[in-house]
């Protein structure tokens, strides 16, 4: 199959280079050509618009920034529903609204066209090692057609049903790094404060029943002043706006995960720290 691949930011580029040592051929766009050059260098084709890589493509992949950059990439101008055809498969792996999901399926179903959304977890790490976490929603049998090309991108791969439940499970996902993510700063201040030492504390975390993905991976980055994004802040607080919008709309009160935001809005929003990593919210709690 050829795979055609939008967005080659930190994640992106990880990914593509996946597929490319999977020996898939990669068509690909970004906004920017110049953030394409590792890809291009590594084997991967360039096409000029969205629709261009849809038209020489067998299966499109899109990861993007925000909710607003997914319905142009597929809905504008050159988007990628101008060049798709029939029988073409269509996988949004951005963090995006489950009812944005649903949108893009119900527009692709009329016209013959497969559409899954499939968002990730794993950060950058994930992206360069092909170890994503990949939540996917739509069509049982799209799904089981495609499995080859998520499985070079990714280890843990589950679909949780029709269109849009993929990302309600990133949402979930999202929910939890919100609280890890506050935990370990709050963690990693409180042993600092205390005297302790913060490079015994993460081995010790680490080892018992307070584990997380976070301090793992994001504890050590912030021992060593290395604030830059593996997934950027400004990212996660569009995450955490989505889910709390979805919530707000189930009747969910989810009181941790609004805290968390509120935090966030502070570091990107009045701060401007938005361009850092998650792990940059400890820049709140130095000032």
């Amino acid at each position: 199959m050829k795979i055609g691949f939008i967005g080659t930011g930190v994640m992106g580029t990880g990914m593509i280079n996946n597929l490319l040592k999977a020996n898939f051929e990669v068509t690909v766009y970004n906004r920017t050509k110049q953030h394409a050059q590792t890809v291009l260098a590594n084997g991967a084709q360039w096409q000029d618009t969205p629709a261009k890589v849809a038209e020489v493509s067998d299966v499109v992949i899109t990861i993007v920034g925000f909710p607003k950059d997914v319905e142009k990439v597929y809905f504008g101008s050159n988007g990628i529903f101008e060049g798709a055809t029939s029988d073409e498969t269509l996988i949004d792996m951005t963090t995006s609204s489950p009812i944005l999901a649903k949108k893009i399926a119900d527009y692709g179903y009329q016209r013959g066209i497969h559409v899954l959304d499939a968002p990730v977890s794993g950060g950058d790490i994930g992206a360069k090692n092909g170890t994503l976490t990949i939540m996917v929603g739509g069509d049982a049998k799209t799904f089981d057609q495609i499995r080859p090309i998520l499985k070079a991108m990714g280890t843990a791969i589950t679909r949780f049903g029709d269109a849009g439940q993929g990302q309600n499970a990133k949402m979930a996902n999202q929910i939890m790094i919100a609280g890890t993510m506050t935990g370990m700063i709050e963690s990693l201040m409180y042993a600092t404060k205390a005297g302790l030492d913060p490079d015994q504390m993460i081995q010790t975390i680490n080892g018992g029943a307070a584990e997380n993905w976070s301090m793992a991976n994001y504890g050590p980055r912030i021992l060593h002043g290395d604030l830059k994004p593996g997934f950027a802040a400004k990212h996660f607080l569009k995450d955490l706006r989505i889910a709390l919008a979805v919530a707000d709309q189930m009747k969910l009160s989810l009181p941790g995960t609004r805290q968390a935001r509120e935090l966030y809005e502070k570091m990107v929003d009045q701060d401007h720290w938005g361009d850092l990593g998650t792990q940059g919210l400890i820049k709140l709690y130095e000032k």
